[in-house]
């Protein structure tokens, strides 16, 4: 089907028509950032063309080259054949504003953090000036890293990850936002090898999906790092580690933000006596939570 459309579609309207149905058709499963068939489809031809992503009214009727249809089918084919997330083919990851590179040695990038960091972590932080020290844990892309530096404009971050693959996309993120200075990539499991170090705000979306989960994932998942989501039975397995341990490298005032998935009702069990405090985001208040240093367990 697509090499007879190849020859049969002329106008980026009809690269859209045909994109979409072949999406719709392929029955993928839309968890990385768009929701719909219709969305990705217009942007990964707006992508793949290299026009602006607002402007797509303005190029409907426009007539592409046979070079630039053979492209755009290209990009659609593996998407809905191949099931590869749209983020891997174009090499591209938003959260907001900020745009990062991402391929298959990270997580593409998504967290309930990224929310809470535009508004400073306002009301918790209610002095953003004062925090001069930061970790990200499982930094992965480096994406929530690179936002705390543009959060906390007086702060230096550490940012730690397991896998040296990952970290060196990180790198890339880091280069370009032009952070170096302020966003340190360290290779760590958690926090072996911070041994001395404290911090004013700790924050962490580690791996958090558990094990009946994992083996159901849809196909678009497994094109991703396994141990960037899976964390034992339960799905708490390096968050358990963290709250364990985190009390150790943060200052007499610090915090600790951990996003945690669908797993709320599995944490309060496990931990009874914690005082959790659940941080509002777009999803509800069952993703993410906040203890400071005296209140962890």
């Amino acid at each position: 089907m697509f090499t007879q459309a190849e020859s049969q579609l002329h106008t980026f309207r009809d690269l859209l028509r045909f994109s979409v149905s072949r999406l719709n058709e392929a029955g993928l499963f839309f968890g990385h950032g768009l929701s719909n068939a219709y969305d990705e489809a217009a942007y990964l031809i707006l992508h793949t063309l290299h026009l602006p992503p607002d402007q797509m009214e303005t190029f409907l009727d426009a007539r592409l080259t046979n070079k630039e249809i053979s492209q755009v089918l290209c990009i659609v084919k593996r998407r809905a054949l191949e099931k590869i997330p749209a983020a891997y083919l174009t090499q591209e990851a938003w959260l907001g504003d900020f745009s990062f590179y991402v391929d298959q040695r990270v997580l593409i990038p998504r967290s309930f953090i990224a929310e809470l960091l535009r508004e400073q972590l306002s009301p918790w932080v209610s002095d953003p000036a004062s925090v001069h020290s930061v970790l990200d844990l499982c930094t992965g892309s480096g994406c929530l890293a690179i936002l705390l530096a543009h959060a906390f404009e007086n702060a230096t971050i550490d940012a730690t990850d397991i896998s040296d693959a990952a970290l060196e996309v990180a790198n890339k993120n880091v280069d370009h936002y032009d952070l170096n200075q302020r966003v340190h990539l360290l290779q760590s499991d958690l926090f072996d090898g911070l041994e001395g170090r404290r911090y004013n705000l700790i924050i962490s979306n580690p791996p958090y999906v558990n094990a009946e989960s994992m083996a159901s994932l849809p196909a678009e998942y497994r094109h991703e790092p396994r141990n960037a989501l899976a964390s034992g039975n339960d799905g708490l397995e390096a968050t358990k580690e963290i709250l364990k341990r985190a009390a150790n490298y943060l200052t007499d005032e610090g915090m600790l933000i951990v996003e945690i998935g669908h797993n709320r009702a599995t944490l309060e069990e496990a931990f009874p006596q914690t005082p959790f405090t659940w941080l509002e985001t777009t999803a509800g208040d069952g993703f993410v939570f906040m203890l400071t240093r005296d209140h962890l367990p």
